[in-house]
């Protein structure tokens, strides 16, 4: 699944400034990587989908955190004084609600394509709670783009591929305001870096997981122990290669540049996505999927832009 946005953060303008050039562009060894999280973003939703067919969601969700963790663990940072309570409460809403969703709506669907658009649809969600929770103001423009986002998501709900699995479109909305919820949450956080992110969701989030496989996923164990290479590529592929290599890279690149000017190219990730289940899951979308995924799309891209826009303006220096 695409990234969450990053606790711990530093804002670094000398970075961004000597990295970034003049006109607000990416350099082409920049670009080249954010194509390459893309396109494993987007193998993403292929390489689970055909894991799922093994195992249950939320125990796929269990040993994706369990192979991430074996490498983390020794990675793990402390966060500051007293924010130990946030941080739980953060790994759990986006390890076991976030992604253990995620995967059962991907596991309900049958297609590749809604799940990757619905999913998108946190960005918006994290604004509205920004301006809920945290006071964040924005124009009448970032409105409208959430309302356009919103809009799609209900045009995309009454196409035939998704009002057959209703249930798979609602799962998807809830992993998505999880994800916006620990979005929110994560701005508190401080002095965490990618890796002790990941590091403490995966520690967190396993033995809650397993808990709910065993209490709602009848046989789930013993599906894991018949799963063949398929299901555990899959799962090692989710762990290995969309969370360490994915986020490491993401990491890596909002460092060098402005955020907002990053978040943009992260909707190939979908475009790549419906493409793959075009081409190898035997997708076909409807014209309402396509409209609503294009004005989701749209209205997620207009949110990020208006950020971007935002995070250019100069500021004007205080007094006469």
């Amino acid at each position: 699944m695409p990234a969450a946005p990053i606790a711990g953060t530093p804002h670094r303008r000398d970075a961004t400034a000597r990295t970034t050039p003049i006109d607000g562009s990416l350099p082409r060894r920049d670009l080249l990587l954010l194509l390459l999280i893309c396109v494993a973003w987007a193998f993403n939703f292929l390489t689970s989908a055909l894991a799922l067919r093994e195992i249950p969601p939320f125990l796929f969700t269990a040993v994706r955190f369990a192979l991430l963790a074996v490498p983390l663990v020794f990675l793990l940072k402390r966060p500051a004084p007293g924010q130990w309570p946030r941080l739980v409460a953060v790994c759990l809403c986006v390890g076991v609600l976030h992604f253990g969703l995620s995967f059962l709506a991907l596991a309900l669907a049958g297609n590749l394509s809604s799940p990757a658009i619905v999913l998108q649809s946190y960005v918006p969600m994290a604004s509205l709670l920004a301006w809920w929770f945290l006071g964040e103001r924005f124009g009448w423009r970032t409105g409208l783009a959430i309302a356009v986002s919103f809009t799609g998501v209900l045009v995309l709900g009454f196409d035939p591929i998704v009002l057959a699995k209703p249930w798979a479109l609602a799962a998807m909305l809830a992993a998505a305001l999880m994800l916006a919820v620990g979005t929110i949450g994560m701005k508190g956080l401080r002095g965490l870096d990618v890796f002790s992110m990941q590091g403490w969701t995966a520690v967190f989030s396993l033995l809650p997981l397993l808990a709910i496989s065993a209490a709602f996923e009848p046989g789930s164990f013993d599906a894991l122990r018949r799963a063949s290479w398929i299901g555990w590529a899959g799962a090692a592929y989710a762990a290995f290669v969309s969370s360490l290599l994915g986020h490491g890279l993401y990491y890596v690149l909002i460092q060098r540049h402005p955020v907002a000017q990053v978040t943009p190219w992260l909707l190939l990730v979908p475009v790549l996505a419906v493409g793959l289940g075009i081409a190898f899951w035997g997708d076909e979308p409807g014209p309402r999927l396509l409209l609503g995924g294009a004005m989701v799309l749209g209205g997620v891209l207009g949110v990020a832009m208006r950020a971007k826009a935002k995070a250019r303006t100069p500021i004007r220096p205080a007094g006469p």
